[in-house]
């Protein structure tokens, strides 16, 4: 085996060495001028194999292989002077040259590249009419130079062909992908921004506390020093502040989503069994609520983030298993919130990251949610059959309200 791979290595780095010639710019020009220089050797040195005068096979010869020179910028040109040279060639010769040859293999090449199959069959039809109406006279390895032209000839435009049709296919993939990346981009920044719109609530609710709970300490406090109440004063006028903040860019991410500026109190895990009851009923589906652990109320963001994540799952499940059980498991575990939420649909299935509620972006919406208050989510087929959505939340303690009042 390691004699096989020391004999690869070299044929390895001729192919690379290769396509970096092919791949600079002057490998064109230069061909042309070596293919020009031996065709004019060929002819000196087998003038008379060819038949013809030396003036009119060193004419022929040199039309064509150094048009091959400007083949990059001049393709179809470059080909159709090298093609009516291969032909009058063959037809004064009756064989071309090994340049010639070479440099037809190529612009052909080139023209199945660069060009569609029927510009470069138009191109190729004229040596593929003079192979088939070839004069019988001469002799049999003469009639065969013809059909051997053609048939190289064409063997180049199909490889030309498959390498441009590669080619293309690697670009509309990488533009695919591009336009798939900017999109879910786009979808990422919409749903943070709607997250960013429901938690406004759970964060302003927290500043307002901060703000009454200073105002508090600061006038049921007897005896507080001058400076302490400048300071509690100055707490509650920072809260307020932020507060109005708060207010001004949930004001701006409204505008930009076109929300519905109505507000509402943002649910938590008390309105779980709501959330189950109605998607029972809307459904027709036996929905169960299994919970387990010792129940304590949780931060509100995070029962926020639980009860929307129950509810595009609920409403994949519907959406893409209809009729099927779902199991909703809710675990309360030391330090996190963990949730399952599976159904027992015919099996695997894609969900789209825009596809979920009106409101949400399915898979997508419940990964940032999990992602903004420092969880994790997963989703897939679950064992056996049907989908399953799991997701580890970090089970902070709710504050307070009255805590130092």
């Amino acid at each position: 085996m390691a004699g096989v791979g020391h004999s690869r290595a070299p044929i390895a780095r001729a192919v690379a060495n290769g396509r970096q010639v092919a791949g600079a710019p002057e490998w064109l020009l230069v061909s042309g001028a070596l293919l020009g220089a031996i065709s004019i050797v060929e002819v000196v040195v087998w003038w008379d194999y060819f038949g013809t005068s030396p003036t009119v096979g060193l004419l022929l010869g040199l039309c064509a292989t150094v048009p091959i020179a400007v083949a990059r910028p001049h393709v179809l040109a470059a080909g159709a002077t090298i093609t009516v040279a291969t032909l009058l060639t063959l037809v004064a010769q009756g064989r071309p040259t090994g340049a010639g040859l070479i440099a037809q293999v190529t612009v052909f090449y080139l023209v199945g590249r660069e060009f569609s199959w029927r510009a470069s069959a138009l191109m190729l039809a004229p040596l593929v009419v003079y192979a088939i109406a070839a004069p019988p006279d001469g002799s049999s390895g003469d009639r065969l130079f013809p059909v051997a032209v053609a048939s190289l000839a064409l063997v180049a435009i199909v490889l030309g062909g498959a390498r441009r049709i590669r080619g293309e296919a690697v670009e509309h993939d990488v533009a695919r992908r591009a336009f798939a990346d900017t999109v879910l981009e786009n979808a990422a920044r919409s749903e943070r921004a709607r997250i960013a719109r429901e938690l406004h609530d759970v964060v302003a609710h927290h500043i307002s506390m901060i703000a009454v709970q200073a105002d508090t300490a600061r006038l049921t406090t007897s005896g507080m020093p001058a400076e302490g109440a400048d300071r509690l004063v100055a707490i509650g006028d920072t809260a307020r502040a932020a507060l109005t903040e708060m207010r001004r860019l949930l004001g701006v991410l409204r505008e930009d989503a076109g929300a519905d500026p109505m507000r509402k109190p943002q649910p938590g895990l008390q309105q779980l069994i709501e959330l189950v009851d109605e998607s029972r009923d809307s459904s027709g589906a036996s929905i169960r609520l299994i919970v387990r652990g010792f129940i304590t109320p949780l931060d509100p963001g995070i029962e926020l983030t639980a009860f929307r994540i129950v509810q595009e799952a609920l409403t994949n499940a519907r959406r893409h298993a209809p009729g099927a059980p779902v199991d909703v498991e809710l675990d309360y575990a030391p330090g996190s919130l963990c949730l399952r939420i599976r159904d027992n649909g015919p099996g695997p299935r894609n969900v789209p990251a825009t596809e979920g509620p009106t409101s949400g972006h399915g898979l997508l919406g419940m990964r940032e949610r999990a992602a903004m208050v420092g969880g994790r989510l997963s989703a897939g087929p679950s064992p056996g059959s049907g989908f399953l959505v799991e997701a580890r939340l970090p089970a902070s303690r709710a504050p307070s309200d009255t805590a130092g009042a």
